[in-house]
């Protein structure tokens, strides 16, 4: 049943109840994973690192052979070899013999400890005796096999996202390949006769379109740039066969403006051409109350206000959740906090999205008269939506509200 005039919170459950968990996978290079999630778990098939090395440069040997050193009676040692990250040393360290070794080095058989280079001394006409200054406790200086991580340990949970650290921990157990869940395609639309593009000469009348670019570059901010994407006019027969064209190949469907109520506010007509479902129109929110949800063969239609700020606030709102039950990625999951407003904000009425800055629990809003639905530079340098509820008065300096933090990746 269609809904119009719907609380925000419904609107979301409608569109997450109707957009469907995306289960295909791929398996990718390692080096493309980043920000994807895991559609497998995967366990260490060996010991990290693979062997006993060494943390510094220093020289290796047998503790118990420099139990009497000190600084008045230093013991000496004879080097045998140098071994470098890489090398191997396949025989026993002999009493009061040591090895050169560097950071990384596999400890060679029969060391048990490792001294820094900076603490062994030298006598003239004998560079290969190093002096211990002192004793050593066994395993001092020493990484063992496995320290990092055993054979068999889990290094990465299906459903987890993989960033950097989760490469780097995939790589060093050997893994160059992994099976994440694809991503979802994409369609993203501006529709608006009145829309130019950057570039081009601005006839009169026309402004120069900013959704386009705002909320494409926001997709691939968050890792889901759009697979199919332009900019449409305001003819209905002509969206609705782009639409026609695209769906079976689409998994969301994102467009900006022709939602409202005038002449021009195609989507109305868009909808009955196609067939599609339409499941509510116009949230009790400011902005982007016009906000519409659709489905079409099955496939979730999120149509957001033309209205710039209107575009970024709802789609944030609206389609982000649409976007994280798509792919379940957790970097996707709004993070609601509690801040205090640094000064007044004079607007009072109903439910509010109002754009801001939170650090350490303050919240900074732009001047009242910065906030209209078609205006975008005050959005700059914004890090959240504050979440004011409705009030015949308005807010002042002190007060808490909520606030939701842009996700990134």
């Amino acid at each position: 049943m269609e809904r119009i005039g719907v609380e925000l919170e419904e609107a979301v459950e409608i569109i997450t109840e109707h957009t469907g968990f995306l289960e295909a996978a791929e398996e990718i290079d390692l080096g493309e994973a980043l920000g994807r999630v895991a559609a497998e778990s995967y366990k260490s098939h060996m010991d990290n690192p693979p062997f006993d090395r060494s943390p510094l440069d220093g020289y290796a040997f047998r503790s118990q052979d420099v139990r009497e050193a000190g600084n008045s009676c230093p013991i000496g040692l004879t080097v045998t070899q140098v071994l470098y990250a890489g090398g191997w040393y396949d025989r026993e360290v002999g009493p009061l013999e040591a090895v050169r070794i560097m950071t990384g080095a596999p400890i060679p058989p029969g060391a048990d400890c490792v001294i820094r280079q900076e603490e062994v001394s030298f006598r003239a006409g004998e560079k290969d005796t190093l002096w211990i200054p002192r004793p050593m406790k066994p395993y001092e200086n020493y990484c063992f096999q496995g320290e990092d991580s055993q054979k068999g340990t889990m290094l990465l949970e299906k459903g987890e996202a993989i960033g950097y650290v989760e490469q780097g921990i995939l790589a060093s157990a050997g893994i160059n390949r992994v099976k994440v869940y694809r991503k979802p395609r994409i369609a993203f639309f501006v529709a608006g006769d009145e829309l130019c593009p950057p570039g081009q000469p601005l006839k009169p009348g026309k402004i120069y379109d900013s959704n386009y670019w705002l909320l494409s570059g926001r997709m691939k901010a968050l890792g889901y740039p759009p697979a199919v994407s332009g900019m449409a006019g305001d003819h209905p027969e002509e969206i609705a066969g782009e639409l026609c064209r695209i769906i079976d190949q689409t998994d969301l469907v994102i467009t900006t403006g022709g939602v409202s109520v005038g002449e021009k506010d195609i989507f109305h007509q868009v909808l009955p051409l196609l067939g599609a479902r339409r499941l509510f129109w116009r949230v009790k929110m400011k902005p982007g109350t016009p906000a519409m949800f659709a489905l079409y063969k099955g496939k979730p239609m999120i149509h957001l206000s033309g209205n710039p700020f209107a575009a970024a606030a709802t789609f944030e709102l609206l389609a982000v959740p649409a976007l994280k039950k798509l792919t379940a990625a957790p970097h996707l999951t709004q993070r609601r906090q509690k801040a205090v407003l640094t000064r007044d904000f004079e607007k009072a009425g109903g439910r509010r999205f109002v754009r801001g800055y939170v650090e350490d629990g303050m919240v900074t809003l732009p001047p009242a008269a910065s906030h209209a639905s078609g205006m975008l530079f005050s959005m700059k340098g914004c890090n959240c939506l504050a979440d004011l509820p409705p009030s015949e008065t308005p807010i002042r300096a002190g007060q808490e509200v909520e606030v939701i933090r842009f996700p990134s990746l």
